[in-house]
């Protein structure tokens, strides 16, 4: 009961940031479009279509995020987590398109600069959007990280790249007012492409890790290093460690080596505790699948029982369990990893 208030804590922390990034990126994009109408700055427009993105990119994170947190059902068996790969990088094909879009902008009036009228007064406010957007990115990257939200997180670094943006264009602008030289403006227009193409391809990367199911190391380590905290005397081994997220959501298969004179009741008991630390581990925002394997007399050496009918030789030494040893496909092969 207590997981599912907390999972419930965290839908509306997700809803409520989605919700709050996509107000205050509509409200900024409007007073960029403005500052551009004054200005006729291209660079200053290549900053507010990086905003419309961020708008659609907003919508479409709130709208995933809804998706996600949906129970499995009769047809997505493993729940609807996946929607935030999608989100991530359909966010990131936005940020392409932008950044093509500033480009086709830019570039012209980097040969055939023009004068930047009521440029002084829109710097002022276009550094109060970028303080603005500063403290949104912080707070969608805290929220995302705080719940595994990928889709939070994504839409955080995105707006965090805005506000990067920004600076670049109040920077080459501030230059370009002091100094009188306007191609500055296409020049910063067309680095400001460079630089959110860079951020759009690294997101449509991350999304197609994800859909792929690639290994995340640091996802497995920590089950690693769980696992080998809560290690008992009938954890024989554990091999065939694979892990995978769906969303917010961890779903871990293991293999678990038992003495094979267990009974079919001991060796569930002994799933379900594993199960539970790796369950309660993740805050109940975990699947978990446990293949019981029966010890062979190869394990003898290895085995923490003392006391057993079984043995077939003495313990000469322990197994000490990694990432390396624990995703290994053949049980005996850690056998070389003892101390």
């Amino acid at each position: 009961m207590g997981m599912k208030v907390e999972q419930k804590g965290h839908l509306k922390l997700q809803v409520g940031a989605a919700c709050l990034s996509l107000f205050i990126g509509a409200l900024l994009m409007g007073v960029k479009f403005y500052l551009y109408r004054v200005t006729h700055s291209t660079a200053i427009l290549s900053d507010a279509l990086e905003s419309i993105i961020n708008v659609v990119a907003s919508g479409f994170a709130l709208t995933s995020i809804l998706i996600a947190s949906k129970p499995p059902d009769e047809s997505h068996p493993y729940g609807h987590g996946k929607i935030e790969y999608f989100s991530a990088g359909f966010e990131g094909a936005l940020i392409v398109l932008a950044a093509a879009g500033i480009f086709i902008t830019g570039l012209p009036r980097v040969f055939h600069p023009g004068e930047l009228p009521h440029l002084g007064g829109s710097l002022i406010i276009l550094f109060i959007l970028s303080l603005v957007n500063l403290f949104l990115a912080g707070g969608l990257l805290r929220v995302g990280r705080r719940t595994e939200s990928l889709t939070l997180i994504a839409d955080g670094k995105h707006v965090l790249t805005d506000v990067y943006t920004s600076g670049g264009v109040l920077l080459g602008l501030w230059l370009a007012h002091l100094t009188g030289w306007y191609r500055l403006d296409g020049i910063v227009a067309c680095l400001v492409g460079v630089n959110i193409l860079i951020s759009g391809a690294s997101l449509v990367r991350q999304a197609f890790t994800g859909l792929m199911d690639a290994s995340d190391p640091d996802l497995l380590n920590r089950i690693a290093d769980l696992i080998a905290a809560h290690r008992r005397d009938p954890w024989i081994d554990v091999h065939q460690l694979r892990a995978w997220r769906s969303g917010s959501f961890i779903h871990v298969d293991l293999h678990l080596i038992l003495p094979r004179d267990f009974s079919l009741r001991e060796a569930h008991r002994e799933g379900d505790i594993l199960e539970k630390a790796i369950v309660e581990y993740f805050e109940g925002r975990a699947g978990v699948l446990i293949h019981t394997d029966p010890c062979e007399d190869a394990d003898c050496p290895v085995c923490r029982r003392e006391l057993c009918g079984l043995r077939r030789g003495e313990r000469t030494g322990e197994l000490t369990w990694s990432v390396a040893s624990l995703i290994e496909q053949g049980a005996r092969k850690s056998r070389a990893r003892m101390k």
